[in-house]
């Protein structure tokens, strides 16, 4: 298991998930939506991202895969402690 965390500089709401991440046993790259690069990962991921009542992306998203298969889409600590406490 694998994530991938697409988050802006500079965004309260990245850093504070960052650093939970840093708790987990969970291993991954972050992507700095930012570059080109981070942009067109992201949309491999269009179809499984959450968006707002206005159709933007929720940021940060965080994908947690198994080889190619997503697991989870979370935007938060608070789902992210939730979806590990699920397959605890």
């Amino acid at each position: 298991m694998e994530y991938l965390l697409f988050s802006y500089p500079n965004c309260s709401r990245c850093e504070a998930l960052k650093e939970h991440l840093k708790k987990t046993p969970l291993e991954g790259h972050e992507y700095n939506l930012i570059l080109k690069e981070s942009k067109k990962k992201i949309r491999e991921f269009l179809s499984d991202i959450k968006r707002d009542d206005k159709g933007g992306i929720i940021i940060p998203t965080l994908v947690v895969q198994d080889g190619e298969e997503v697991l989870a889409v979370l935007n938060n600590q608070q789902e992210l402690e939730e979806w590990l406490r699920s397959r605890a």
